[in-house]
């Protein structure tokens, strides 16, 4: 969804976690944008320590065989939206891709993940 006000995220328990997104058609990704809350718009006017931190993207075929894109870390220092690369060295066209969070920024309760793009 486009709305990225604070507490409008998929919230989860821990400081790990995933998330597949079923795609509208089958596309060969080449990046990935991850959309957090800015310093600006955050209610303490800081960085949160349940953004997402290390991050990994796979693109998974209709059996679920997962194949792994890329990885990177969301810098809490830069800007709000971030896009990374993503490498398909299978050259393969996916219906799904799946966003796993290994780590946040240091919140052992929970990680709030705003807005993730596909692009492809």
């Amino acid at each position: 969804q486009p709305d990225i006000t604070p507490g409008q995220c998929w919230c989860f328990r821990g400081f790990s976690g995933q998330v597949v997104i079923k795609l509208p058609a089958r596309i060969w990704p080449t990046a990935i944008t991850v959309h957090h809350v800015s310093r600006a718009d955050s209610p303490h006017g800081s960085s949160s320590s349940s953004t997402p931190k290390d991050i990994t993207v796979s693109g998974l075929d209709e059996g679920g065989e997962a194949t792994l894109l890329g990885t990177f870390s969301y810098d809490l220092g830069g800007e709000a939206l971030q896009v990374s690369p993503l490498k398909n060295t299978r050259n393969q066209a996916f219906p799904y891709i799946q966003v796993s969070i290994q780590n946040n920024w240091g919140n052992t309760e929970y990680t709030c993940l705003y807005r993730v793009q596909v692009h492809g």
